[in-house]
């Protein structure tokens, strides 16, 4: 029994010794910790506000904005440990081991990232911009380190790895698109009343932009009808609606102006003997 209280006593003198020790130690590196933390995040807002007046784009910025805070909280963490006394060499030989294993396991998510960096300083497209890649296409709604989200016009969000954008041939529309549209004529049609018309539907549709100017041309000659080409420009939120209302503009305009829209016909001559 005595030697059990020795062993205890022993214990609780050498925890008091620690504590005396450790104890202010750990307590001024906690204060670093939380000391980082408000710096970083001060930093961070602070380096925000600044990209914000340079116009930097909000992906770039964002990034920009974490890569600060992480330093800051980097550069705490590695005062905190000094001030513990904990030998940051062999720590740091370490981590460079673990790095090197981390990344031959993770060359995907790596290689994700590498394009993540690339896409987001070489700026091929933005957030907000409507673009075709890999057999996807959609408005851009969100640019990472490691993907990048696109949303379809009905409702649906394709999620496409940045890895698979990065060197392929990419559609850029920006932020408008142009309609191709196409409209018959019967052959004794006057064309400058056709193609004022289309000009007025055109103009009468608040979806069309004014700049650039839509493009209104009589395309081919078919057998039984002039062609005539309507491709407006409008933006990239705008494009189905506004497919489907110039199409029920123009037909029902047409029908009022009396001009007739052919449908494909077939002469057939039976010939028989005589």
């Amino acid at each position: 029994m005595k030697e059990q209280l020795a062993v205890i006593e022993q214990a609780q003198s050498k925890l008091i010794d620690l504590g005396i020790e450790f104890g202010p130690r750990l307590f001024v590196a906690s204060l670093i910790l939380v000391a980082g933390f408000y710096v970083g995040r001060w930093l961070s807002h602070m380096t925000d506000n600044m990209l914000a007046r340079l116009q930097l784009d909000v992906t770039a910025r964002h990034l920009i904005v974490r890569m600060v805070h992480v330093l800051v909280i980097g550069l705490f963490l590695i005062m905190a440990l000094q001030n513990l006394g904990v030998d940051l060499l062999p720590l740091i030989a370490g981590l460079g081991v673990a790095g090197a294993g981390i990344a031959l396991a993770m060359q995907g998510v790596l290689s994700n990232l590498a394009a993540g960096l690339t896409i987001i300083f070489t700026r091929p497209f933005l957030v907000g911009h409507y673009i075709s890649i890999v057999g996807e296409e959609g408005r851009v709604e969100e640019i990472t380190l490691f993907n990048t989200t696109l949303s379809h016009p009905d409702l649906s969000k394709v999620v496409i790895p940045n890895r698979k954008i990065a060197g392929e041939i990419l559609h850029n529309y920006g932020e408008i698109r142009q309609l191709d549209l196409k409209v018959s004529v019967a052959y004794d049609t006057d064309m400058n009343q056709a193609l004022s018309v289309v000009d007025e539907v055109l103009r009468d549709n608040p979806r069309v932009l004014r700049d650039p100017l839509p493009n209104v041309l009589v395309t081919s000659l078919s057998d039984s009808s002039v062609n005539i080409s309507v491709k407006p420009w409008v933006s990239v939120t705008d494009y189905a609606p506004a497919i489907g209302e110039l199409n029920i503009r123009l037909l029902e305009t047409f029908r009022t102006k009396g001009i007739n829209i052919p449908f494909p016909q077939r002469e057939v001559r039976l010939l028989g003997n005589t």
